[in-house]
C-alpha cells in the first residue's frame, strides 16, 4: 500500500471537484489553510506558556525571600 499513482490521484481529482464543484474548491483549500494555521499558532501560544508562568513563579519566590529577609531584620 504506497503512493497512488497519477491515475488515481486524477480519479480523486475528479470526484472532488463532482462533489464541490470548481467555485467551492479555493474556498475549502482557503478554510483548511487557515485552520492549520490557527493550530500551529495556538500549539505555540501553549508552548510559550510555560515559561512565562516559570519565570512569574521564580519572581514571587524571590519577592516572597525578600519579604522574610526584611521582616527578620
Amino acid at each position: 500500500m504506497g503512493m497512488p499513482s497519477m491515475p488515481e490521484l486524477l480519479i480523486v481529482l475528479a470526484i472532488v471537484v463532482l462533489l464541490f464543484g470548481a467555485k467551492k474548491i479555493p474556498d475549502l483549500a482557503k478554510g483548511m489553510g487557515k485552520g492549520i494555521k490557527d493550530f500551529k499558532k495556538a500549539i505555540k501560544e501553549d508552548d510559550e506558556e510555560p515559561k512565562e508562568i516559570a519565570s512569574k513563579e521564580a519572581d514571587t519566590a524571590e519577592t516572597k525571600t525578600e519579604d522574610k529577609k526584611s521582616e527578620n531584620a
